[in-house]
């Protein structure tokens, strides 16, 4: 089971996009709107990779990028801003698939 993490700054997208995710039956999706939140459970948890959505400010995005690489310089980090479901499954398969760090 790949633990994925969801930021975004948009409550009722994260929880879509949080949906969509834990559809699939390998893939368990925590998500947040807040970057300290975001920080402790990447520490308590194993995470595959981080899920960056629309809305996080470009210096929060740097900052949060620093920070959670400073954890953990594998962790995988993309962006999604949208496109549907199929969309944002391909973009974490193929991250994690191919561990590449895209966006």
């Amino acid at each position: 089971m790949e633990n994925i993490l969801v930021i975004s700054r948009h409550p009722e997208i994260l929880g879509v996009v949080v949906r969509l995710i834990n559809q699939q039956p390998d893939w368990n999706a925590i998500g947040t709107c807040v970057d300290q939140d975001a920080l402790q459970i990447f520490q308590k948890e194993n995470i595959a990779l981080v899920l960056l959505g629309n809305g996080i400010l470009p210096e929060e995005e740097e900052k949060l990028r620093a920070e959670l690489l400073a954890i953990n310089p594998a962790v995988l980090i993309i962006q999604h801003y949208g496109g549907g479901s199929g969309l944002l499954v391909c973009e974490i398969r193929q991250a994690l698939e191919h561990q590449v760090v895209i966006g």
